[in-house]
């Protein structure tokens, strides 16, 4: 009931990422995918089936989706079952995420926004630089708010990383959308073990970032608020 504002769904997640993000969630997805268990289509087929009437949709997360060469007859395999299907994505991989939403196989993108839209403050954040990442970025966001497929933009909010200039010149980017999402960030798990030291930002603190993104989309929403923090 997280995953998909609105859309009671299950969530598959894809191993591998090209990104590198300190504070990522899922560390051994990223860095030691053959070390957890794979599940088989056929088992995620007989699940959907079997919760027929009452899951509406699947979210398809990751590490990063995009980089599967499968992930179009995925996103196929799963709508045949009835489903609607969702998208979380970091943006780099423009080209693919162009075949999914205008050849309609997904119903929903959630991408994230690592950061400004500058090299430098995308290599702080994402942990790796070079091949153009920045520009793929862009153009994705792009294709995503030409595509007409239903859409969000989130920023994941990390002390030491982010202050509210920063979110503002990413909504600025965004300006024209009509909501923008901030997440707190949450020590709990992360890749840079260091990060795990950190204290997420507090509900005030969230709040300044939203009304500096505010200035540039008038719907921001904050969400995620770690347990015994009031959003």
């Amino acid at each position: 009931m997280l995953d998909w504002e609105g859309v009671l769904a299950s969530t598959i997640f894809l191993p591998g990422c090209n990104f590198r993000c300190p504070y990522c969630q899922n560390p051994d997805l990223v860095l030691h995918p053959k070390a957890l268990q794979t599940v088989s289509l056929s088992v995620i087929e007989q699940a959907i089936a079997e919760s027929d009437g009452w899951v509406e949709g699947v979210c398809i997360t990751g590490g990063e989706p995009c980089m599967h060469k499968g992930i179009g007859d995925l996103c196929e395999e799963l709508r045949k079952l009835g489903v609607k299907v969702k998208l979380d994505t970091n943006g780099s991989f423009p080209q693919v995420l162009e075949e999914l939403v205008f050849g309609k196989f997904v119903d929903y993108v959630a991408m994230d926004i690592k950061a400004p839209l500058e090299e430098s403050r995308y290599k702080i954040s994402t942990g790796v630089s070079g091949g153009g990442i920045v520009e793929k970025v862009k153009r994705s966001i792009e294709i995503v708010q030409d595509s007409g497929v239903d859409h969000e933009f989130r920023t994941t909010v990390v002390p030491m990383i982010h202050s509210p200039e920063h979110i503002g010149k990413i909504a600025g980017f965004l300006e024209g959308e009509k909501r923008y999402f901030l997440q707190y960030f949450s020590p709990r798990e992360t890749l840079d073990p260091r990060f795990t030291k950190l204290k997420p930002f507090t509900s005030e603190q969230m709040e300044e970032f939203a009304r500096e993104a505010r200035k540039s989309v008038p719907e921001v929403t904050v969400r995620g608020a770690p347990a015994g923090m009031s959003q």
